[in-house]
């Protein structure tokens, strides 16, 4: 009986760690900056309606039109040097190449320009205000 309780709990302790590693690869990848929205538990893009870009949570890259192309950047050119990430509106979008689709994402969320700072975001200081649902 005693061998049995021993091996039971050599089997529980193994199958614990195992599940313990899986937990701490999944936590760091693709995670989420402080200026994101918050309550979302999945983002892979952010539409930037103030500036017309996006930013890829994966990589952390900005996507914004230079001369007609799509630019993927760490961080925004120099126009932009006085946007304030924490206080636009950020609108979670989770589709393939959601920059494909900024004409339509123009339009549609043109109403959220110049929005400041009423949308909750990750970081410390929430600001109130009302949380937009993509659909």
């Amino acid at each position: 009986m005693k061998k049995w309780t021993v091996a039971a709990l050599l089997l529980l302790g193994v199958a614990g760690a195992d599940a313990q590693v899986r937990v701490g690869v999944n936590v760091n990848i693709g995670s989420q900056p402080d200026w994101g929205p918050v309550g979302y538990e999945r983002a892979d893009y952010y539409y930037l309606p103030d500036i017309e870009s996006y930013y890829y949570v994966p990589t952390g890259q900005f996507i914004y039109l230079s001369n007609g192309r799509w630019t993927f950047a760490a961080h925004l050119p120099s126009r932009y040097s006085r946007y304030d990430l924490y206080s636009g509106y950020k609108v979670v979008i989770n589709r393939p190449y959601a920059y494909r689709y900024y004409n339509d994402d123009r339009i549609r969320y043109s109403n959220y320009r110049i929005y400041n700072g009423k949308q909750k975001w990750k970081g410390k200081h929430y600001k109130h205000g009302k949380k937009h649902k993509h659909k």
